[in-house]
């Protein structure tokens, strides 16, 4: 049975002590953690190791391993060297907050890349690649490993586009993390073939469910972290409770001998008038999952 973490995006109302502490009373095992600056349930981008040190004693306390930090780093393949290095300077502060915290993976999006942005030389895709293997080199002096997602507005869209990436990366410490319902509102590929492509690269996986809008909505998305409620096609529900396909997803995760996390990214942060507190949806999520 996998174990199953709650991520901080689905607490906005909540501090990330408190957070941790809920998830520990739904009877979660872990715990994925948003570092960005401006969010309440989050770890700012420069934290103080006494902050750190709480969240560590309350994980302790509650039960709750610290499994992933989700940072908002998107500009490893910026061609501008000062931005770039700019970034990779951040993760790599992130990397220490994780070896702190005994987090065995980082959340990465692929190189910020905007629908209709060009690449023609190939230089942003190299500049994505040497960024990952310097990171990846530092993180895995720590012990920790970077988890590409494949996510909209990156140069990972796709599993084919990740799984290129991965491999032209070819860093033990860099591999995937495999969020399907991201591939069904892309309309991207179904499980079957993102599983089959992605294989034994998954590090991590993030699960959610949702469903299309009534309406003819064509998806679009002003930022690399979330769509506004307009941009979006889909509408966020509980799992179960939607379209994504989680009996044959675990299937075949199961299938490549996947044995890591589920962590459930639970949107409430962006879409609060779609979910339940996640005392709630969060707890049902993870009934689901686990009844499969």
């Amino acid at each position: 049975m996998y174990k199953i973490a709650g991520h901080t995006m689905g607490t906005p109302d909540l501090t990330v002590l408190q957070a941790i502490e809920m998830f520990g009373r739904i009877g979660l095992e872990g715990a994925e953690i948003v570092v960005q600056d401006d969010y309440g349930c989050g770890i700012p981008y420069n934290a103080s190791w006494e902050f750190l040190r709480q969240i560590k004693e309350t994980a302790e306390k509650a039960g709750v391993e610290i499994v992933c930090l989700t940072p908002y780093y998107s500009r490893y393949n910026n061609l501008d060297d000062m931005v770039r290095q700019e970034t990779i300077a951040g993760l790599k502060r992130v990397v220490d907050y994780a070896q702190y915290l005994g987090a065995q993976y980082i959340r990465i999006y692929g190189g910020e890349f905007f629908p209709g942005e060009t690449d023609p030389d190939g230089q942003k895709r190299q500049r994505l690649v040497a960024a990952m293997r310097e990171c990846g080199d530092y993180a895995g002096e720590r012990g920790v490993k970077l988890a590409i997602e494949n996510h909209f507005n990156t140069m990972n869209v796709t599993a084919e586009q990740l799984a290129d990436t991965l491999e032209e990366i070819n860093h033990p410490c860099v591999g995937a993390l495999y969020d399907q319902p991201n591939l069904i509102f892309m309309g991207a590929e179904d499980c079957d073939k993102a599983v089959k492509l992605l294989g034994g690269k998954i590090l991590h996986v993030h699960a959610k469910d949702l469903r299309f809008k009534e309406q003819e909505v064509k998806f679009a998305a002003s930022s690399v972290s979330h769509p506004t409620d307009g941009e979006r096609n889909v509408v966020s529900m509980v799992i179960g409770e939607g379209i994504a396909p989680w009996p044959q997803i675990i299937k075949n995760l199961q299938s490549v001998g996947y044995e890591g996390w589920l962590s459930l990214e639970y949107e409430r942060r962006w879409y609060p008038q779609q979910l339940p507190d996640a005392s709630i949806g969060m707890k049902r999520s993870a009934e689901y999952l686990r009844n499969l």
